[in-house]
């Protein structure tokens, strides 16, 4: 086992001892669903969205997560408001800009949250992150468009990571997470995530998990990331020839039964230089 795959393994031996609490402000599509994941992992989910309380339960969580998926003005209010109380009391905030550049609603509410709040991570799939900077990629809804492909995603994380001053992570048939110094690529999962409804929101407030226990933002999303990839290869070797509602119980148990060790033979991460927005 590599330094850093020691290293990620100690992080989830953190988050099962520590259970941290995770302020998830998300969408009304997942929240069971998200709930479910965060206790199956060992943390603690909280789903708080009033404006007369947002500010308190940011202030006591380990992480706040911020999720536009079923989006009105007065919910990205209220996530203004936690994620301000947030960066006061040193919470780390993620956010999830499902749908950016479907809507210009979207767009803009995202922007306007990553102006106002201190975003320590942002993950979305490719159309959303290149929307966030002003490029253009396909997006249906809230699904990123067909002609998305691995190809070029380290190259855009970098880029965005650097425009919006934050860690990015970009998902997909590979994942890759970025500073905008080191990049990371990581490999894992299975293709019947894309079946099931809020993986990706899941998998944010995983994240989030993680980010609550490391202050070092790239070491917790690389943990998150990895650990999510090696729950979602074992679930579906489990399922190999059944459909995605199987698999998604599978994915439940996997996560629950993740132990230290649970990244060999199921997930990889690659460290990578990036220079100039280019992975060297």
């Amino acid at each position: 086992m590599s330094l850093l795959e020691q290293k990620l393994s100690g992080l989830l031996t953190k988050v099962r001892n520590e259970k941290p609490l995770v302020h998830n402000m998300t969408n009304v599509v997942v929240t069971n669903f998200t709930a479910n994941g965060l206790y199956a992992l060992g943390a603690s989910p909280v789903m708080a969205y009033a404006p007369e309380e947002v500010a308190d339960m940011a202030k006591i969580a380990g992480a706040l997560v911020l999720n536009i998926g079923t989006l009105s003005r007065e919910q990205v209010d209220a996530m203004i408001i936690a994620g301000q109380s947030a960066n006061a009391h040193g919470v780390p905030v993620l956010l999830d800009p499902v749908g950016a550049g479907a809507t210009p609603f979207r767009t803009e509410s995202s922007l306007r949250i990553m102006q106002e709040v201190n975003v320590a991570l942002v993950r979305g799939n490719a159309a959303e992150i290149a929307h966030l900077i002003g490029e253009s990629r396909s997006i249906r809804g809230v699904d990123a468009g067909d002609d998305e492909s691995s190809s070029g995603h380290s190259e855009l994380a970098v880029r965005a990571s650097r425009k919006l001053d934050t860690v990015v992570a970009i998902t997909g048939a590979e994942d890759v997470i970025t500073d905008g110094d080191t990049l990371r690529v990581v490999r894992g999962g299975d293709a019947r995530l894309t079946k099931i409804t809020g993986a990706g929101c899941l998998l944010t407030s995983v994240l989030g998990a993680f980010a609550a226990v490391e202050p070092d933002v790239l070491l917790a999303g690389t943990a998150g990331l990895a650990f999510y990839g090696a729950a979602a290869f074992r679930a579906g070797a489990r399922t190999t020839d059944l459909g995605p509602g199987s698999f998604q119980t599978a994915f439940l148990d996997e996560l629950d039964r993740l132990a230290p060790d649970s990244l060999t033979g199921h997930a990889t991460v690659q460290d990578y230089a990036a220079t100039g927005g280019i992975t060297s």
